[in-house]
């Protein structure tokens, strides 16, 4: 119980500032031995509850505009919606094809694109365009989680940085809203089916609240210089795992 707290504690972390967090949780969760529904349960309780606390710290820091995120927020079921229903006519190859493909793509804008780590581009969602943009982010980011699920998180602050305009640190606060709306619209369903063991998951998600606090104190504390590189971490860790997978 203690290594699954410790790493719910540094998935919390992971995740509060660049996304990517599950990459670390679940392998944990299936290391003690839960059937999958119950790793996936617990995962999501103690996830949402650790990036409650880190949204919080990002909305109280001015690092997010609250009705930006609450637009993607809403929009992103929708979007993840549709995607469940996708992802049951593709076949599992295809899904992690799709994946990697995105990675270096994704890879290759972070370390590219010196917007990534430049100060905030306002201009970008000058008008009633950026309700427009916050609502496409809102879409395919929660269509990403349906569909595929891993490194979410860090998608989202792609998308609010390239696509809007926002700094490195501003774009991890609006992600972390979008996340925790999907995380409990999943969390409703995980306790509904009856699916999450709240023995393991509640201690686990007090390291977690821990993680996500001190993970989003760092993030925000040095913003670009310690997000990028986290950003990178997790995209390359992600990869690892899908062509592990593909050839295992």
């Amino acid at each position: 119980m203690l290594f699954l707290c410790a790493m719910v504690g540094l998935a919390g972390f992971v995740d509060a500032a660049a996304g990517g967090g599950g990459l670390i949780a679940l392998p944990a969760y299936m290391a003690v031995g839960l059937p999958m529904h119950y790793v996936y349960g617990c995962n999501k309780l103690s996830s949402a509850v650790g990036t409650t606390f880190s949204t919080a710290r990002f909305f109280k820091n001015g690092a997010l505009e609250l009705k930006v995120g609450l637009a993607a927020a809403a929009v992103s079921f929708l979007g993840s919606a549709l995607a469940s229903q996708v992802v049951l006519l593709l076949p599992d190859a295809s899904l992690k094809l799709i994946l990697l493909v995105m990675l270096p793509v994704a890879a290759g804008i972070i370390l590219t694109r010196r917007d990534l780590t430049g100060p905030d581009r306002p201009a970008l969602r000058d008008g009633a365009g950026k309700w427009w943009k916050a609502a496409a982010i809102g879409f395919f980011i929660g269509g990403y989680d349906g569909l595929i699920g891993p490194g979410t998180g860090t998608f989202a602050i792609l998308a609010f940085c390239v696509l809007m305009g926002y700094d490195l640190r501003s774009a991890s606060g609006n992600a972390k809203l979008l996340n925790l709306a999907s995380n409990y619209a999943s969390v409703i369903t995980m306790v509904t089916a009856g699916k999450v063991l709240y023995a393991v998951a509640l201690p686990a998600a007090v390291f977690g609240i821990i993680g996500h606090l001190l993970g989003s104190g760092m993030a925000l504390k040095k913003g670009v210089k310690f997000i990028r590189p986290m950003m990178l971490c997790v995209l390359v860790l992600l990869l690892a795992d899908m062509v592990a997978e593909l050839f295992a």
